[in-house]
Protein backbone atom coordinates (compact mmCIF):
# COMPACT_ATOMS: atom_id res chain seq x y z
CA UNK A 1 0.00 0.00 0.00
CA UNK A 2 1.30 3.43 -0.96
CA UNK A 3 1.64 6.47 1.28
CA UNK A 4 -1.47 8.18 -0.08
CA UNK A 5 -3.54 5.01 0.19
CA UNK A 6 -2.48 4.53 3.80
CA UNK A 7 -3.17 8.16 4.75
CA UNK A 8 -6.70 8.03 3.32
CA UNK A 9 -7.51 4.46 4.43
CA UNK A 10 -8.13 3.48 0.80
CA UNK A 11 -9.95 0.20 0.18
CA UNK A 12 -10.57 -1.38 -3.22
CA UNK A 13 -13.35 -3.97 -3.23
CA UNK A 14 -15.06 -5.99 -5.95
CA UNK A 15 -14.15 -7.93 -9.06
CA UNK A 16 -15.41 -5.84 -11.97
CA UNK A 17 -13.35 -4.30 -14.74
CA UNK A 18 -14.65 -0.75 -14.23
CA UNK A 19 -13.84 1.55 -11.33
CA UNK A 20 -16.33 3.48 -9.23
CA UNK A 21 -15.09 5.87 -6.53
CA UNK A 22 -17.27 6.68 -3.52
CA UNK A 23 -16.46 9.87 -1.58
CA UNK A 24 -18.10 10.97 1.67
CA UNK A 25 -19.12 14.37 3.01
CA UNK A 26 -18.44 16.34 6.19
CA UNK A 27 -18.73 14.52 9.50
CA UNK A 28 -18.74 11.04 8.00
CA UNK A 29 -16.22 8.56 6.62
CA UNK A 30 -16.29 5.80 4.02
CA UNK A 31 -18.66 3.76 6.21
CA UNK A 32 -21.49 6.06 5.08
CA UNK A 33 -21.62 3.94 1.89
CA UNK A 34 -22.04 0.61 3.70
CA UNK A 35 -25.59 0.03 2.41
CA UNK A 36 -24.58 0.79 -1.17
CA UNK A 37 -21.32 -1.12 -1.63
CA UNK A 38 -22.84 -4.65 -1.75
CA UNK A 39 -24.79 -3.65 -4.86
CA UNK A 40 -21.61 -2.67 -6.71
CA UNK A 41 -18.94 -5.26 -5.98
CA UNK A 42 -20.04 -7.78 -8.60
CA UNK A 43 -19.78 -5.28 -11.45
CA UNK A 44 -17.18 -2.75 -10.33
CA UNK A 45 -13.95 -2.31 -8.51
CA UNK A 46 -15.19 -0.05 -5.73
CA UNK A 47 -12.76 2.51 -4.33
CA UNK A 48 -13.49 3.83 -0.84
CA UNK A 49 -11.41 6.44 0.96
CA UNK A 50 -11.58 8.89 3.83
CA UNK A 51 -11.20 12.62 3.32
CA UNK A 52 -8.39 14.08 5.36
CA UNK A 53 -9.76 15.29 8.69
CA UNK A 54 -12.28 12.47 9.05
CA UNK A 55 -12.15 10.80 12.45
CA UNK A 56 -10.65 7.67 10.92
CA UNK A 57 -7.60 9.52 9.51
CA UNK A 58 -4.39 10.38 11.31
CA UNK A 59 -4.70 14.02 12.39
CA UNK A 60 -0.96 14.41 11.84
CA UNK A 61 -1.62 14.20 8.11
CA UNK A 62 -4.13 17.05 8.18
CA UNK A 63 -2.59 20.18 6.66
CA UNK A 64 -4.50 23.25 7.85
CA UNK A 65 -3.15 25.25 4.91
CA UNK A 66 -3.67 22.66 2.17
CA UNK A 67 -7.10 21.73 3.49
CA UNK A 68 -8.29 25.30 3.96
CA UNK A 69 -9.67 25.12 0.41
CA UNK A 70 -11.57 22.48 -1.54
CA UNK A 71 -8.76 22.47 -4.09
CA UNK A 72 -6.56 20.77 -1.48
CA UNK A 73 -9.03 17.90 -1.21
CA UNK A 74 -9.23 17.70 -5.00
CA UNK A 75 -5.44 17.26 -5.13
CA UNK A 76 -5.82 14.45 -2.58
CA UNK A 77 -8.37 12.74 -4.82
CA UNK A 78 -6.14 13.02 -7.88
CA UNK A 79 -3.21 11.64 -5.87
CA UNK A 80 -5.32 8.61 -4.87
CA UNK A 81 -6.31 7.92 -8.47
CA UNK A 82 -2.70 8.28 -9.58
CA UNK A 83 -1.34 5.94 -6.92
CA UNK A 84 -4.00 3.34 -7.78
CA UNK A 85 -3.22 3.84 -11.49
CA UNK A 86 -6.87 4.48 -12.30
CA UNK A 87 -7.28 6.08 -15.70
CA UNK A 88 -11.09 6.18 -15.81
CA UNK A 89 -13.82 6.05 -13.17
CA UNK A 90 -17.37 6.91 -12.22
CA UNK A 91 -17.19 9.28 -9.26
CA UNK A 92 -19.98 9.41 -6.67
CA UNK A 93 -19.52 12.33 -4.30
CA UNK A 94 -21.74 13.16 -1.35
CA UNK A 95 -22.12 16.77 -0.22
CA UNK A 96 -18.76 18.59 -0.31
CA UNK A 97 -17.11 15.67 -2.10
CA UNK A 98 -19.28 16.33 -5.14
CA UNK A 99 -17.63 19.74 -5.44
CA UNK A 100 -14.24 18.17 -4.76
CA UNK A 101 -14.84 15.78 -7.65
CA UNK A 102 -15.95 18.66 -9.86
CA UNK A 103 -12.72 20.56 -9.16
CA UNK A 104 -10.62 17.46 -9.84
CA UNK A 105 -12.47 16.87 -13.12
CA UNK A 106 -11.51 20.33 -14.37
CA UNK A 107 -7.83 19.46 -14.00
CA UNK A 108 -8.16 15.89 -15.31
CA UNK A 109 -11.45 15.42 -17.18
CA UNK A 110 -10.03 12.27 -18.78
CA UNK A 111 -10.17 10.46 -15.43
CA UNK A 112 -13.91 10.85 -14.94
CA UNK A 113 -16.60 9.16 -17.05
CA UNK A 114 -19.27 10.97 -15.03
CA UNK A 115 -19.85 12.69 -11.70
CA UNK A 116 -22.80 11.67 -9.56
CA UNK A 117 -23.45 14.54 -7.14
CA UNK A 118 -25.49 13.68 -4.06
CA UNK A 119 -26.78 16.56 -1.88
CA UNK A 120 -24.27 18.96 -3.36
CA UNK A 121 -24.00 22.74 -3.21
CA UNK A 122 -21.54 25.18 -4.81
CA UNK A 123 -22.26 27.79 -2.11
CA UNK A 124 -24.10 27.63 1.21
CA UNK A 125 -24.39 31.36 1.82
CA UNK A 126 -27.23 33.37 0.36
CA UNK A 127 -26.23 35.98 -2.19
CA UNK A 128 -27.86 38.36 -4.65
CA UNK A 129 -30.07 36.22 -6.92
CA UNK A 130 -28.84 33.07 -5.18
CA UNK A 131 -30.40 31.11 -2.31
CA UNK A 132 -27.88 28.87 -0.59
CA UNK A 133 -29.87 28.45 2.61
CA UNK A 134 -27.72 30.32 5.16
CA UNK A 135 -26.89 33.87 6.18
CA UNK A 136 -23.42 34.72 7.51
CA UNK A 137 -24.83 35.23 10.99
CA UNK A 138 -26.23 31.69 10.87
CA UNK A 139 -22.79 30.30 10.07
CA UNK A 140 -21.11 32.41 12.74
CA UNK A 141 -23.47 30.92 15.32
CA UNK A 142 -22.72 27.43 14.00
CA UNK A 143 -18.95 27.95 14.26
CA UNK A 144 -19.24 29.46 17.73
CA UNK A 145 -21.34 26.54 18.95
CA UNK A 146 -18.78 24.06 17.61
CA UNK A 147 -15.94 25.93 19.29
CA UNK A 148 -17.68 26.27 22.65
CA UNK A 149 -18.96 22.72 23.12
CA UNK A 150 -18.30 20.35 20.24
CA UNK A 151 -19.94 17.32 21.86
CA UNK A 152 -23.17 19.20 22.55
CA UNK A 153 -23.11 20.62 19.03
CA UNK A 154 -22.80 17.12 17.57
CA UNK A 155 -25.82 15.89 19.51
CA UNK A 156 -27.86 18.84 18.28
CA UNK A 157 -26.65 18.84 14.69
CA UNK A 158 -26.88 15.12 13.90
CA UNK A 159 -30.69 14.64 14.07
CA UNK A 160 -31.34 17.85 12.14
CA UNK A 161 -28.87 16.97 9.40
CA UNK A 162 -30.08 13.38 9.02
CA UNK A 163 -33.76 14.17 9.50
CA UNK A 164 -34.72 12.02 12.48
CA UNK A 165 -34.47 11.70 16.26
CA UNK A 166 -31.61 10.37 18.36
CA UNK A 167 -33.20 6.91 18.46
CA UNK A 168 -32.75 6.59 14.70
CA UNK A 169 -29.97 4.21 13.64
CA UNK A 170 -28.93 6.65 10.92
CA UNK A 171 -28.70 9.54 13.40
CA UNK A 172 -26.68 7.42 15.80
CA UNK A 173 -24.32 6.43 13.01
CA UNK A 174 -23.80 10.02 11.90
CA UNK A 175 -23.33 11.11 15.52
CA UNK A 176 -20.61 8.49 15.90
CA UNK A 177 -18.57 9.58 12.89
CA UNK A 178 -19.14 13.28 13.62
CA UNK A 179 -17.97 12.87 17.20
CA UNK A 180 -14.90 10.94 16.03
CA UNK A 181 -13.52 14.07 14.37
CA UNK A 182 -11.03 16.08 16.38
CA UNK A 183 -12.94 19.24 17.35
CA UNK A 184 -10.37 21.74 16.12
CA UNK A 185 -10.09 19.95 12.77
CA UNK A 186 -13.88 19.69 12.49
CA UNK A 187 -14.12 23.46 12.92
CA UNK A 188 -11.50 24.13 10.24
CA UNK A 189 -13.21 21.73 7.83
CA UNK A 190 -16.66 23.18 8.48
CA UNK A 191 -15.39 26.72 7.83
CA UNK A 192 -13.76 25.58 4.59
CA UNK A 193 -16.98 23.98 3.39
CA UNK A 194 -19.60 26.47 4.51
CA UNK A 195 -17.60 29.53 3.43
CA UNK A 196 -16.70 28.06 0.03
CA UNK A 197 -18.03 29.47 -3.23
CA UNK A 198 -17.55 27.26 -6.27
CA UNK A 199 -20.05 28.99 -8.53
CA UNK A 200 -17.36 30.56 -10.67
CA UNK A 201 -15.88 27.20 -11.71
CA UNK A 202 -19.07 25.35 -12.59
CA UNK A 203 -18.91 26.26 -16.27
CA UNK A 204 -15.46 24.64 -16.43
CA UNK A 205 -16.89 21.24 -15.46
CA UNK A 206 -17.41 19.46 -18.78
CA UNK A 207 -17.87 15.81 -17.77
CA UNK A 208 -21.49 14.59 -17.51
CA UNK A 209 -23.04 15.32 -14.11
CA UNK A 210 -25.94 13.51 -12.45
CA UNK A 211 -27.38 15.72 -9.70
CA UNK A 212 -29.23 13.77 -7.00
CA UNK A 213 -31.07 15.85 -4.43
CA UNK A 214 -33.29 15.10 -1.45
CA UNK A 215 -36.75 16.63 -1.45
CA UNK A 216 -36.10 18.06 2.02
CA UNK A 217 -32.53 18.90 3.04
CA UNK A 218 -31.72 21.44 5.76
CA UNK A 219 -28.22 22.04 4.34
CA UNK A 220 -29.02 22.25 0.61
CA UNK A 221 -32.27 23.84 -0.63
CA UNK A 222 -33.74 21.92 -3.53
CA UNK A 223 -33.41 24.93 -5.86
CA UNK A 224 -29.62 24.58 -5.62
CA UNK A 225 -29.90 21.47 -7.79
CA UNK A 226 -31.49 23.58 -10.51
CA UNK A 227 -28.70 26.15 -10.16
CA UNK A 228 -26.10 23.44 -10.69
CA UNK A 229 -28.03 22.11 -13.67
CA UNK A 230 -28.16 25.52 -15.31
CA UNK A 231 -24.52 26.48 -14.69
CA UNK A 232 -22.46 23.32 -15.19
CA UNK A 233 -20.42 23.41 -18.38
CA UNK A 234 -21.33 19.94 -19.62
CA UNK A 235 -24.44 17.82 -19.85
CA UNK A 236 -26.37 17.29 -16.64
CA UNK A 237 -29.55 15.81 -15.31
CA UNK A 238 -31.35 16.32 -11.98
CA UNK A 239 -33.37 13.87 -9.94
CA UNK A 240 -35.12 15.01 -6.76
CA UNK A 241 -35.86 12.11 -4.46
CA UNK A 242 -38.73 11.82 -1.99
CA UNK A 243 -36.34 11.67 0.95
CA UNK A 244 -35.73 13.76 4.06
CA UNK A 245 -32.27 14.75 5.26
CA UNK A 246 -28.77 15.56 4.06
CA UNK A 247 -27.52 11.96 4.27
CA UNK A 248 -30.12 9.97 2.35
CA UNK A 249 -27.73 7.07 1.74
CA UNK A 250 -27.87 6.48 5.51
CA UNK A 251 -31.45 7.45 6.31
CA UNK A 252 -33.27 6.20 3.18
CA UNK A 253 -31.10 3.56 1.45
CA UNK A 254 -34.17 1.79 0.04
CA UNK A 255 -34.93 4.91 -2.01
CA UNK A 256 -31.40 6.11 -2.73
CA UNK A 257 -29.77 2.87 -3.86
CA UNK A 258 -32.07 2.27 -6.87
CA UNK A 259 -31.65 5.92 -7.89
CA UNK A 260 -27.87 5.72 -7.73
CA UNK A 261 -27.75 2.41 -9.59
CA UNK A 262 -29.94 3.85 -12.33
CA UNK A 263 -27.72 6.90 -12.76
CA UNK A 264 -24.58 4.78 -12.80
CA UNK A 265 -25.96 2.99 -15.85
CA UNK A 266 -27.61 6.03 -17.45
CA UNK A 267 -25.82 7.92 -20.19
CA UNK A 268 -27.16 11.43 -20.52
CA UNK A 269 -28.56 12.24 -23.94
CA UNK A 270 -29.32 15.84 -24.99
CA UNK A 271 -33.05 15.18 -24.73
CA UNK A 272 -32.65 13.89 -21.15
CA UNK A 273 -30.84 16.94 -19.80
CA UNK A 274 -33.77 17.86 -17.64
CA UNK A 275 -35.18 17.55 -14.15
CA UNK A 276 -36.80 14.37 -12.90
CA UNK A 277 -39.09 15.27 -10.03
CA UNK A 278 -41.23 12.20 -9.49
CA UNK A 279 -43.83 13.47 -7.01
CA UNK A 280 -42.05 16.75 -6.32
CA UNK A 281 -42.75 18.87 -9.35
CA UNK A 282 -44.19 22.17 -8.16
CA UNK A 283 -43.02 22.63 -4.60
CA UNK A 284 -39.86 24.81 -4.82
CA UNK A 285 -41.42 27.76 -3.00
CA UNK A 286 -42.75 25.58 -0.19
CA UNK A 287 -39.44 23.73 0.12
CA UNK A 288 -37.46 26.96 0.21
CA UNK A 289 -39.56 28.30 3.07
CA UNK A 290 -39.28 25.03 4.99
CA UNK A 291 -35.52 24.73 4.46
CA UNK A 292 -34.86 28.32 5.52
CA UNK A 293 -36.98 27.87 8.65
CA UNK A 294 -35.16 24.68 9.59
CA UNK A 295 -31.78 26.31 9.03
CA UNK A 296 -32.73 29.14 11.38
CA UNK A 297 -33.97 26.65 13.98
CA UNK A 298 -30.70 24.75 13.70
CA UNK A 299 -28.63 27.82 14.41
CA UNK A 300 -30.78 28.78 17.40
CA UNK A 301 -30.47 25.29 18.84
CA UNK A 302 -26.71 25.33 18.37
CA UNK A 303 -26.45 28.72 20.01
CA UNK A 304 -28.45 27.43 22.99
CA UNK A 305 -26.18 24.40 23.25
Amino acid sequence: MGIVEEAHNVKVLGTGNRYIVLAHGFGTDQSVWKHFVPYLVDDFRVVLYDNMGAGTTNPEYFDSERHSSLEGYAYDLLAILEELQIDSCIFVGHSVSAMIGAIASITRPDLFLKLIMVSSSPRYLNDVNYFGGFEQEDLNQLFNAMAENYKAWCYGFAPLAVGGDMDSVAVQEFSRTLFNMRPDIALIVSRTIFQSDMRQILNLVTVPCHIIQAEKDMAVPVMVSEYLHQHLGGQSIVEVMTTDGHLPQLSSPDIVIPVLLRHIQLNIEPTSCRRNYHTFQNQEASSTKTTNTEASSLMKMEADL
